[in-house]
């Protein structure tokens, strides 16, 4: 325990554990409006964006976080207007692969390592500095206040889009905005965190909740916001303790929580199975 106090005493292991308690807190928050709107597709979407907003990035000598904010901003405002003909499914998919193919040229035409632009896709919270920690303090709490601040229309959304446009909501323009809203928020915490954290604190959390709770959409977002913190803290100080890769350690917990749910749901219907 004093060699793990210790190690956190470090600054970069520190900034790394406040980096994780912020995400996993606020981004199951984004997670729960991906599941709830069946947006896991764009995930791959935007990832595929970071690729292509690093490769403008690295061709260009432009800085990284605003050119790939850009550009998946773009990327979802094409998706929204290729919806109006096709499923979101589609729209993500089709997109996805202009961006990639995008990608694919300008790496060539400018002469861009490839694998500078996939690295892009890997963060380490040891490697977070200040502004980074800022960027995610600041996305978290706009995350927070967008939710609160729109929350009957995003309920709306949730239940059914039908029954939204009849209480007079603009249906497509609240869509689009709450998209656009998921686009920045993932995209900008890809680059700072990697693709791989971020499944592990955007979707398994929420996944977790649901499984453990039942009720309403408040219950749901603050049950994942507690999955995301709870996951986010076990795993980097498992990480720190005992030397293994944070992204790795925090899925794993991540992991374990939502299997956990199995084993409860069985010994709950084992013990009501005896009372009976």
């Amino acid at each position: 325990m004093t060699d793990l106090a210790s190690l956190l005493s470090i600054a970069p292991i520190f900034r790394g554990l406040v980096a994780m308690l912020l995400s996993g807190a606020c981004f199951p928050l984004c997670g729960v409006m991906v599941i709830r709107l069946e947006l896991i597709p764009m995930r791959y979407m935007l990832m595929h964006g970071v690729i292509l907003g690093g490769a403008i990035s690295l061709a260009l000598g432009l800085p990284l976080v605003p050119v790939t904010a850009v550009v998946n901003l773009l990327l979802v405002l094409l998706m929204a207007a290729i919806h109006q003909e096709g499923g979101m499914g589609g729209a993500s998919a089709a997109t996805m692969v202009l961006s990639m193919a995008a990608a694919s040229v300008i790496t060539h035409v400018a002469d861009v390592p490839a694998k500078d632009t996939l690295n892009l896709l890997w963060g380490s919270p040891f490697a977070l500095v200040d502004s980074d920690l800022v960027l995610i303090a600041l996305l978290g709490a706009f995350l927070a206040l967008y939710i609160m601040i729109d929350f009957q229309t995003i309920l709306a959304l949730f239940f059914n889009r039908e029954v939204a446009s009849s209480l007079g909501i603009k249906v497509r323009l609240h869509s689009t905005l709450l998209v656009l809203v998921i686009a920045l928020v993932v995209a900008l915490a890809m680059k700072v965190l990697g693709a791989f954290l971020i499944d592990a604190l955007l979707i398994l959390p929420v996944l977790t909740a649901t499984r453990y709770i039942s009720g309403g959409i408040r219950k749901l977002f603050l049950a994942s916001s507690i999955c995301g913190f709870l996951s986010a803290l076990l795993g980097y100080l498992m990480a720190v303790a005992i030397d293994w890769p944070p992204s790795a350690a925090i899925a794993i917990c991540s992991s374990v929580l939502y299997l956990g749910s199995y084993g409860l749901r069985a010994l709950a219907a084992c013990r009501k199975g005896v009372i009976n």
